[in-house]
């Protein structure tokens, strides 16, 4: 396991003041934001190219005092560094072998864990970096004997510097804006973390194609990145310089700086979730790594644990900008739409029938339905709209399932499944003031009989309603509303589905008052398969967030689960981070407990699901990519968890 508790790791992006050729004022400043970051329990801070001298010293460069003063410089921070918990990575001209580069210097309570030279030195437009500078072209990891007052030797070269599973990088400016960045090879031998020394100048529309860039290396490299780039006080003669530090992990940004304001940026990287990533990404292919890869620097550490501070969502499969929202749900309804009308128009069925409950799923899959009958240019009365009350469906869902179908212009029947199933108590001998499992399955299995006798009639399909979190804690009767001929809304969560109807809702709001109305309505019902009486007033009785707990809560578990195979505790940790407004820790645990009991016991249910198509990164079907056992154990889990409790 990770040192760190649940492997987050605090990293820092800094651009302290400077002055060009100063390099005792510059060295100061870099030891005070160095102490800065490490009262807040950050373990690695990354500072601008040639932060020790400043970038824009031009032919100073090739003044022998700058140089020598700029190695003093640097040991000034080494001794500093003794009585800081913080790795330094500061910028410097380092001369060996007769030559002059341009380095990252590593450096860590009292040593120089290494020097890293820049491999690709920019001689074009604003850039004139060959004049001093010579360009690092080996892949060994020289030694310069002798650096230091004391005559100890520093390594130098291309590094990976690894730590207790922890295991970072650094390239510097150009480095990562050329086809083959070196951080590409690091990436590969294991590094999840890549740091960038930049000075990279203004110029309009810059900004944005740098944010994009170390975006998408984080994303390519399934790894962190942190840039931090040169600021004010750098020379104006010919350029501005902004100071926009940036950091990312795996494609998204964590935190900005805004530009021309200088200071610190934090970023809390969650090492295991790029791990995880790695892990699960074949393609992602690693080459020698520790012992095994020559260029590996490794050190002890002891990474300070910390409180998380990064914005840990509690809604993980829906976007929280409303922009993103809409986007997001037009291009779902789009799939499922997509996933069904390729289904209907290759087996040539012209018909859809689907058991309206007036309930979220049943309303999204006829949504659905109506999007791909439009598509195909068939008539919506062939979506046959069957509502079947039975001993516990309240006036609400009723009449909001019957305005939906009419609104849309489906063909609507109503059959009651009462006498059905009372006549079945008799048959097997239940007596039905026994309000049982027997007694709620016999409704949803009988149900489910009328849709495939009716889609035989009509040689129509049963369009399935079912959703992901149902499928996760198996809150389906097995063979009846868990069958269907194909399932829509299979990998779609609850906490989705609700956001997609609302969606539609808004989005038929001026072509139809009265549809967008009775969807509007669907989305406050409470979640209820309404299998038992209603109350003596006609509300709903049953409600499943009471008896299986808040889908919320388990959508945010079941992502977290499947997407990363976090553990139990370190999902319940996040989960108080992002519902502390909302539940108590006892609550969480409760679900948490709950969701990982439902979720090993009900797989059989999930190792026979009908087809449907797959929409976000989640998904449980059996076919493509939720393979488990029906029959394991869970024990492990469950003790994880207990863990929370110590």
């Amino acid at each position: 396991g990770f040192p760190m508790l649940d492997s987050f790791i605090r990293v820092a992006a800094a651009t302290p003041e400077l002055k060009v050729g100063d390099t005792v004022f510059n060295a100061t400043r870099i030891i005070e934001a160095a102490k800065k970051a490490s009262k807040k329990d950050c373990s690695i801070i990354v500072f601008p190219e040639l932060s020790i001298t400043g970038y824009t010293c031009g032919d100073l460069f090739l003044q022998s005092a700058l140089i020598k003063a700029a190695k003093e410089a640097l040991l000034k921070i080494v001794s500093a560094s003794e009585k800081i918990d913080t790795i330094i990575v500061a910028g410097l001209p380092v001369q060996h072998g007769g030559k002059l580069y341009n380095c990252a210097a590593v450096v860590y309570q009292g040593e120089i864990l290494g020097i890293v030279p820049k491999r690709n030195i920019p001689n074009y437009s604003e850039f004139y970096e060959m004049r001093y500078f010579t360009p690092f072209e080996g892949n060994e990891l020289l030694t310069i004997e002798n650096f230091t007052e004391d005559e100890d030797d520093v390594e130098f070269g291309p590094a990976v510097f690894e730590c207790a599973d922890v295991s970072f990088a650094v390239e510097i400016c150009e480095d990562l804006w050329v086809p083959d960045s070196p951080s590409v090879d690091y990436a590969a031998h294991g590094a999840q973390i890549i740091l960038n020394l930049s000075c990279s100048d203004e110029v309009i529309g810059k900004a944005e194609f740098r944010r994009n860039l170390v975006a998408s290396q984080s994303a390519k490299l399934v790894s962190a990145y942190v840039y931090a780039d040169a600021g004010l006080g750098e020379s104006t003669t010919d350029m501005v310089f902004a100071g926009h530090n940036l950091i990312a992990e795996n494609g998204k940004i964590l935190a900005e700086s805004r530009k021309f304001e200088g200071g610190i940026i934090y970023g809390d990287i969650d090492v295991e979730r790029i791990s995880a990533e790695r892990k699960r990404m074949n393609t992602f292919k690693m080459k020698a790594t520790g012992d095994d890869y020559e260029n590996a620097i490794t050190f002890e550490a002891d990474f300070p644990d910390i409180e998380i501070d990064r914005h840990i969502s509690k809604t993980p499969f829906v976007p929280e900008d409303r922009k993103d929202l809409a986007q997001r749900c037009e291009d779902i309804l789009n799939m499922q739409a997509a996933g069904l009308l390729t289904r209907l128009s290759k087996i040539g069925c012209k018909k859809a029938v689907i058991g309206l409950s007036g309930g979220l799923d049943s309303t999204l899959a006829l949504i659905v339905t109506v999007h791909a009958f439009d598509r195909l240019g068939l008539p919506r009365d062939g979506i046959i709209a069957i509502t079947m009350p039975g001993f516990g469906t309240t006036s609400r869902t009723k009449n909001n399932s019957m305005r939906l179908a009419e609104e849309y212009g489906c063909t609507l029947k109503e059959i009651s499944i009462s006498d059905a199933v009372t006549q079945h108590f008799k048959d097997i001998g239940h007596d039905p003031s026994v309000r049982d499992i027997t007694y709620e399955n016999s409704q949803a299995r009988e149900r489910t009989q009328i849709l495939m006798d009716i889609a035989n009639q009509e040689n129509g399909l049963v369009v399935g309603t079912g959703d992901l979190s149902e499928l996760a804690l198996g809150w389906a009767t097995y063979n009846g509303d868990h069958m269907s001929m194909y399932g829509v809304n299979a990998s779609i969560p609850k906490t989705l589905v609700r956001h997609l109807v609302s969606y539609e809702s808004e989005r038929t709001a001026s072509i139809s008052e009265p549809l967008s109305k009775a969807l509007a309505d669907v989305v406050a019902t409470p979640v209820s398969p309404e299998l038992l009486p209603p109350t003596e007033d006609g509300q709903i009785s049953q409600k499943t967030e009471e008896q299986v707990g808040p889908y919320e809560l388990h959508d945010f578990f079941l992502y977290y689960f499947i997407r990363f195979g976090f553990a139990p505790s370190k999902i319940y940790r996040l989960a108080n981070i992002a519902f502390e407004d909302v539940y108590d820790e006892d609550t969480i645990y409760k679900w948490e407990e709950t969701f990982i009991k439902r979720f090993f016991a009900q797989q059989f249910k999930r190792s026979c699901l009908p087809d449907g198509p797959k929409v976000g990164t989640v998904t449980l079907s059996p076919r493509g990519d939720w393979r488990m056992p029906s029959d394991a154990s869970r024990n492990i889990w469950l003790e994880d968890l207990m863990t929370v409790k110590d």
